[in-house]
């Protein structure tokens, strides 16, 4: 947290913390950390899962981050609450509409969250890793095994979309999936 109270807000007023890395890696953890450990400081902080703004298991890419720019970013450069229609996994559709307040710092986690379109608004990147294994271990925990199908393609999906996008090498901070920093 240090580093990120120590470089000037990049949104307005408004701190951006990117947690990105592979699925099932960790990064929901890490977030809720990072949040915590703001409030913990007195500093007011929401955390903005990218899960709730895919759309569906192929969303990684196509209209997200112009979504994500434009109804959550935009509103809170210009110190304005921000407001996003939030995906339904179950229906298999948009659903909700969710608030987003004016934070000090904004926690974006997820995969892709980090990418080179919101580099300039992002003023720590940290990259959060574990190995193929463990992470199709905790997707199918969490998903149900009738989800590998998805799992299995998503992870393709992103493997591509890391390689394209330079997300781990850029990095100002690269953690592996127990919190201990990563090399």
């Amino acid at each position: 947290m240090p580093l990120l109270l120590s470089r000037a807000p990049r949104l307005g007023r408004v701190r951006v913390v990117a947690v990105d890395g592979p699925a099932g890696s960790g990064k929901t953890t890490l977030a809720g950390a990072v949040a915590l450990a703001c409030v913990s400081a007195g500093v007011r902080a929401h955390v903005l899962h990218m899960d709730d703004l895919y759309d569906g298991w192929t969303g990684l890419d196509g209209d997200l981050w112009p979504r994500l720019a434009s109804q959550v970013l935009e509103p809170l450069r210009r110190g304005r609450p921000g407001r996003f229609q939030r995906y339904d996994w179950y229906a298999g559709a948009f659903g909700d509409w969710v608030d987003v307040p004016v934070p000090d710092v904004l926690v974006l986690e997820g995969c892709g969250s980090g990418r080179r379109d919101g580099a300039g608004d992002v003023g720590v990147l940290v990259w959060v890793e574990a190995d193929d294994t463990t992470r199709l271990q905790r997707g199918l925990a969490r998903d149900g095994a009738a989800a590998r199908p998805h799992w299995e393609r998503w992870m393709r999906d992103e493997a591509a979309h890391y390689a394209r996008e330079g997300t781990r090498g850029r990095a100002d901070l690269r953690v592996d999936a127990w919190g201990r920093m990563a090399r």
